[in-house]
């Protein structure tokens, strides 16, 4: 049953359909992938950039590529279109981190819910959340990016795995290795974390 434009809701089309009909020029459909998908994908792209600028830039690119290649979307491939996307924004952070030098502004990385906080709280969180950016910034590339998948983006390791084309056991590899780097790099930060959740 094809839908008619005027039954477009976000609830009822899959993003693999709206690709379908982007792919036909549709603009209506093209409007809500983003709509539905700018958020996530760009803190996941500021959290492996550390830079909110360079991930808005890399999610224009993104999108980009979404309108030019939408024609060839084929369903028969049985991919998500998640799982497509996050391969293009996850390459497209890695080029331009290759590019360019590390940076140390990292803060942005980090979405800290702190609605109901006390200034000295949400002070706190993000300092917090600097410094495991800061940790997350200096493990290899691809533990980073297990982490972020599965632990910041949500995802299972499955899903994790087809991002990355590698197998189940490559991504919980990569993740005990990683936890494990990260709890070194935190380690030698440990009393002064301390000392701030305490005070």
């Amino acid at each position: 049953m094809k839908l008619k434009r005027a039954e477009y809701t976000p609830d009822i089309i899959s993003d693999e359909t709206l690709m379908i009909r982007i792919g036909d020029g549709d603009r209506t459909a093209y409007k809500m992938l983003v709509d539905r998908h700018l958020r996530s994908f760009l803190a996941f792209a500021t959290r492996l950039t550390g830079d909110f600028s360079e991930a808005e830039d890399i999610m224009q690119e993104a999108f980009v590529r979404v309108w030019k290649n939408a024609a060839k979307w084929d369903q028969a491939r049985n991919t998500r279109y998640t799982t497509w996307f996050y391969r293009i924004v996850m390459n497209l952070s890695i080029d331009l981190k290759r590019k360019k030098k590390p940076t140390s502004a990292l803060s942005e990385a980090f979405d800290v819910k702190s609605a109901d906080l006390l200034p000295d709280a949400r002070l706190s969180d993000r300092q917090m959340a600097s410094r495991l950016a800061a940790a997350l910034e200096d493990i290899p590339q691809r533990q980073k990016m297990a982490l972020t998948l599965c632990y910041l983006q949500e995802m299972g390791n499955r899903e994790a795995a087809e991002v990355m084309d590698i197998t189940i056991g490559a991504v919980e590899s990569l993740l005990v290795r990683g936890r494990a780097k990260m709890a070194e790099l935190l380690e030698e930060q440990k009393d002064e974390l301390l000392r701030e959740i305490i005070s």
